[in-house]
């Protein structure tokens, strides 16, 4: 599912005064309650919680040609998280690109963002399958 972009400034600068926050090498992400995330999820179709995710790069980063490089970067690391584990909903997220990020590739920033929201508990834990109940590997027949 495409992301939802944060539109309105308030949000972008009651995330940061509010929310929690993590720091590392490359980003700064910042986590905070959506209140209208109830309205939200009553206008989207598949009828759940979702997050509104911003970005926010400086202009020290460079021109608009690298700035937008940057968030290239930063949208392919999220994606790779989001396929491989499930984040919290509900949320708004905001991910600040700090400097040095021009440099590196999208998994790098991958594997910081997985570590970040970790350490926000943002994603939700693995549940693992009961016992008794089939699982994909299970299903398959041996081969002789």
């Amino acid at each position: 599912m495409k992301p939802y972009a944060i539109k309105e400034n308030h949000l972008y600068r009651k995330t940061f005064q509010r929310g929690k926050r993590w720091s590392g090498k490359l980003v700064t992400v910042c986590v905070l309650k959506d209140l209208a995330a109830k309205k939200l999820k009553k206008a989207n179709p598949q009828k759940q919680y979702i997050n509104r995710i911003g970005l926010s790069v400086p202009k020290r980063e460079g021109g608009a040609v690298e700035r937008n490089r940057v968030k290239r970067i930063i949208r392919a690391g999220l994606q790779g998280v989001e396929r491989r584990y499930t984040l919290r909903r509900g949320y708004l997220i905001v991910i600040a690109a700090r400097p040095g990020i021009e440099r590196v590739k999208s998994p790098a920033v991958e594997s910081e963002l997985r570590y970040i929201f970790k350490k926000l508990d943002m994603i939700e834990p693995q549940v693992p399958p009961k016992e008794g109940q089939a699982t994909p590997s299970s299903e398959s027949p041996e081969k002789p």
